[in-house]
């Protein structure tokens, strides 16, 4: 099976802030940037269409596919940060709690959210689910957390090294079991 995830645009947050969960804006730049992902995608045609709840996967998945039903699936959400979601990464890195936490961020859970072993739990849930249209095209529009879940998963990465492969806003990944196809931007 052949997966196309789409890492949803630029969001308006500052630099240097902690989201996961959080339902935050999209950047000005989201039309220009839209553009861009479908200019990538061509006339890519896609059977099934999952989408991230959260408005800034839903919004590109509707922009792109206005005329196709858009599948929300919670698995497909951001790591849930807790209660670092909207805090700084400076005051988060600094923490007793954060230092534990970048010590071991695979195992370790961020107060009142989850850990990255968790989330990788729940995407392979979301892709059990999918293992019925093993031959049919599927995007799914998603985070960056959940794009490195899937390199763990049907690539056979360490989370060390899903971690240190540089995801953009608007990266579009074509995966299946065994490798991983990305553009060079």
């Amino acid at each position: 099976m052949i997966l196309t995830a789409i890492r949803h645009t630029s969001v308006d947050v500052p630099s240097g802030i902690c989201y996961g969960i959080t339902d935050v804006p999209l950047a000005a730049t989201f039309q220009t940037e839209a553009s861009q992902i479908q200019v990538e995608l061509g006339n890519r045609q896609f059977d099934q269409i999952y989408s991230s709840p959260l408005k800034r996967c839903t919004q590109l998945a509707s922009r792109l596919f206005p005329e196709k039903i858009i599948f929300p699936d919670d698995r497909l959400k951001e790591l849930d940060f807790g209660d670092w979601e909207m805090q700084e990464w400076n005051t988060i890195f600094n923490s007793p709690e954060g230092k534990v936490w970048f010590e071991d961020y695979t195992r370790a859970s961020c107060p009142n959210g989850e850990s990255f072993a968790y989330l990788v739990t729940r995407v392979k849930s979301f892709l059990d689910k999918l293992k019925a249209y093993e031959n049919e095209p599927i995007a799914i529009f998603t985070h960056a957390g959940v794009i490195r879940a899937l390199m763990c998963l049907l690539q056979q990465k360490t989370a060390e090294e899903a971690f240190n492969t540089p995801l953009k806003y608007g990266q579009i990944f074509h995966i299946n079991y065994n490798q991983i196809i990305t553009r060079n931007n």
